[in-house]
């Protein structure tokens, strides 16, 4: 097991404490943009009303960890973080970080790429916002076209981050050639890129780059499972396809699901909240049917995301 801390909204816990890890989830998420009338506002107390029994549910399940993926530019709320923790059995991991540049705030627009690094160091190291509930991880995204001027000032200020805290970086990537640019560039800035996760990496169809990716030393996370547009048959030939190459210990899995949505009346987003438990009851069982080890799973599901999360300097 991989030695080390993982800093949650609550503070930081020793990986030795944790089991199965959701590394890619999202709890209250706003995507009207941070320039919409009430973003990211709601009761906290509401918000834990409608989210601790999917939380609740996936501590059943066996899980006990879940990262918050909705960052800056789509609804990140500390207040609402911190309450959720107390009403989840779950430890919570917080971003720092910003969305993709349609979202970016107009405050962090005009900051260099050594400001912005030291904004989220800030958020790593003392607290978001104010408070002292400290981000795990560093969450970034790039448009489907770009990575956009913007967006790749955004990556070089987190690998800076990341160079000084340990911090993995996270990035909303949707094909394989996005995924190669933001290597480069991270690698061109003296990143280690065993400290990246390429996010949605289910969105290439080329088993090549999940190849690639790993091969080069990122994290491929396939984070659809128990999704009704993603044909979870062929998740599981992606995941097959990295452990049968050896790549085993760079696989991440989650769900990429919930989630509160405070522009609705009732929290609810559009198809309802969907929640963390498709992972352990459907997915896990569909690659033991194929002969994927319990031994492996453990890998993919409590030593993979312990080893991203846990900050790693040095």
């Amino acid at each position: 097991m991989n030695h080390g801390e993982i800093q949650t909204v609550t503070g930081p816990v020793a990986v030795e404490a944790l089991g199965l890890i959701l590394p890619h989830e999202h709890l209250f998420t706003d995507l009207r943009g941070p320039l919409a009338p009430g973003y990211a506002q709601a009761d906290p107390e509401r918000v834990a009303q409608v989210m601790a029994p999917h939380l609740k549910a996936a501590h059943a399940a066996g899980v006990t960890a879940l990262v918050e993926c909705s960052t800056v530019g789509v609804g990140r709320n500390v207040a609402v973080l911190r309450r959720l923790a107390q009403a989840s059995p779950l430890y919570l991991i917080a971003p720092t970080g910003v969305y993709r540049e349609a979202f970016i705030p107009p405050a962090l627009r005009e900051m260099d790429a050594q400001a912005l690094a030291e904004r989220w160091m800030g958020e790593l190291m003392e607290g978001i916002e104010g408070s002292d509930v400290r981000a795990g991880f560093i969450k970034l995204a790039v448009s489907d076209d770009g990575p956009t001027p913007l967006e790749v000032r955004n990556l070089r200020a987190a690998a800076q981050a990341s160079l000084q805290t340990g911090a993995v970086i996270a990035s909303h990537t949707a094909s394989g050639a996005l995924a190669r640019h933001q290597m480069d560039l991270l690698e061109a800035e003296g990143l280690d890129l065993r400290r990246f996760i390429w996010v949605h990496a289910n969105l290439e169809p080329d088993t090549a780059c999940h190849l690639e990716a790993a091969r080069r030393g990122a994290y491929v996370e396939f984070d659809a499972v128990g999704a009704a547009w993603q044909p979870q048959a062929t998740l599981v030939e992606y995941t097959l396809a990295l452990i049968e190459a050896g790549y085993a210990e760079h696989i991440l899995l989650s769900h990429d699901a919930g989630w509160y949505n405070p522009a609705s009346p009732d929290g609810q987003p559009e198809g309802g909240i969907r929640g963390y438990t498709a992972l352990v009851e459907d997915f896990l069982p569909a690659l033991r049917a194929r002969g994927v080890t319990d031994e492996l799973l453990h890998l993919i599901t409590v030593v993979n995301p312990a080893h991203a999360f846990a900050l790693a300097v040095g």
